[in-house]
């Protein structure tokens, strides 16, 4: 009797063999994109389907074709919402049906390049080639070949597309390069600080709007990823509109008066995090009171799409693309978001009291330094990170969003820092114990939370 191909019966290693993708290839895809979904195990262990494996096997041989996986992952998303099956649609080659990625040379290629999987591109692509050659000038900090190559790219394609298959996909490659260990956070600056001029200077050129309506872009409090709003900020420009571009961090003490003073029809604000995320409900909520549409976008949105609910303003898209389009529909005409609702009185009371005893427990496990062997500028790391996390969580309402940043610790530990990972529960272990100590019953979604994770092999899940 054959299983169904959605049953879940092939492991971690099994999908490997298959596919040839390395587990942390697969754990950033899964992470990143939400693409497959595997289910688990009640110890946490990730189980894949037939058609989990298909669908690798079909976003590699897009690979193979020049796509980047992000490309990839609208493409395959695009298809579905059609209603076309994708492995019918596009099929998957003989070549990438049983082996891993390849790896193409290209001119100005360096190691990094090859352990990112950058390929070179299919015949007939040139904007994937001179996107690995732009990636490959940046990682051995040629400014002049990479502005060569940013000079070359703009007289063969237009601004939007150099915007986008150019600098936002080189930049994603050289963030996932950078996370998992390949190139160095100096390269990753260095190819920031040559976008953040282009478009600076490009923004400059811009002609003045020609369409009736402001639209006010920026970062919620303690955001400082600029890039993706300071593009759109460029593309919107391009199409007429006039922008009112604030740049990263936000005050949101200041944020409502500066509102009313500008009188926007849109504001659009972009989060990368889940505790940025909870900053921008907060904004979301203020603007709202204000009657002034707000929209908004970011990774962790696509990461987790749950959130959508959580923030009271009109979702962008995941894309640079579908976010254009969007802004033109949300503007014709303006129209306000449906409200979110309100934060459960049990979540309510779970934050406040986590507020007022963050400090003991964080003291608490600087006396336990020793037992968790784990370094003081980890530590120190470790608690900001998750302890805002913690806040952001429970503001949004749904605890199980701090799995998403546990992945990324466990990863940032094992490909940055070399630690062992047990790093992860032990100092997890070390938090619940600490947390016991001074949280009562008004956090016991909290500290079933806790409970809960530390039940599987690995808080992450493997």
């Amino acid at each position: 009797m054959h299983s169904s191909p959605n049953a879940p019966i092939f492991n971690l290693k099994a999908v490997v063999q298959e596919t040839g993708l390395k587990p942390d290839t697969l754990r950033a895809w899964e992470r990143r994109y939400g693409l497959p979904e595997p289910q688990r195990t009640e110890s946490g262990h990730r189980l894949y389907s037939q058609n989990d494996i298909q669908l690798l096997k079909w976003l590699i041989a897009r690979q193979e074709e020049g796509m980047s996986i992000s490309r990839a992952v609208e493409l395959w998303r695009r298809l579905e919402s059609e209603e076309s099956d994708p492995l019918q649609t596009m099929p998957i080659h003989k070549s990438s049906a049983t082996v891993g990625l390849q790896y193409t040379a290209i001119p100005t290629s360096s190691t990094a390049l090859q352990a990112m999987g950058i390929s070179a591109g299919g015949a007939g692509d040139t904007v994937t080639p001179m996107r690995a050659a732009w990636v490959a000038a940046c990682l051995n900090f040629d400014e002049q070949q990479a502005e060569h190559i940013i000079a070359q790219a703009f007289g063969q394609f237009g601004v939007e597309r150099v915007c986008i298959d150019l600098f936002q996909k080189g930049l994603a490659l050289i963030g996932e390069g950078w996370y998992a260990g390949h190139i160095t956070v100096q390269q990753e600056h260095f190819a920031s600080a040559l976008v953040l001029r282009r478009l600076d200077a490009l923004i400059a050129a811009t002609p003045p709007p020609t369409r009736p309506g402001r639209i006010l872009i920026g970062c919620p409090p303690e955001e400082g990823h600029t890039l993706a709003p300071l593009m759109l900020s460029l593309l919107l420009r391009r199409r007429g509109w006039d922008i009112l571009f604030l740049g990263a961090n936000i005050p949101l003490q200041d944020f409502v008066a500066t509102t009313q003073t500008a009188r926007p029809h849109l504001v659009i604000l972009t989060a990368q995090q889940l505790f940025t995320a909870a900053s921008l409900r907060e904004i979301g909520d203020l603007v709202y009171q204000v009657r002034v549409p707000m929209a908004y976008g970011g990774l962790i949105f696509a990461q987790i799409p749950d959130l959508h609910q959580r923030i009271t303003g009109h979702y962008l898209g995941a894309t640079l693309e579908g976010a254009l389009q969007r802004v033109d529909e949300l503007l014709s005409p303006t129209r306000l978001p449906q409200p979110a609702p309100p934060l459960a009185p049990a979540y309510e009371k779970a934050l406040q009291q986590f507020r007022l005893q963050q400090a003991p427990i964080e003291a608490e496990l600087w006396r336990n330094l020793a037992a968790l062997d784990m370094p003081p500028t980890l530590l120190r790391k470790a608690n900001l990170n998750f302890g805002r996390d913690i806040i952001a969580a429970l503001t949004l309402g749904n605890v199980d969003y701090l799995g998403i940043d546990l992945q990324w610790i466990h990863g940032l530990l094992t490909n940055h820092y070399q630690m062992p990972d047990t790093m992860v529960r032990r100092y997890l272990l070390a938090y619940l114990a600490a947390a016991e100590l001074h949280l009562d019953g008004h956090s016991d979604l909290l500290l079933h939370w806790f409970r809960r994770i530390l039940k599987r092999e690995t808080p992450y899940g493997a």
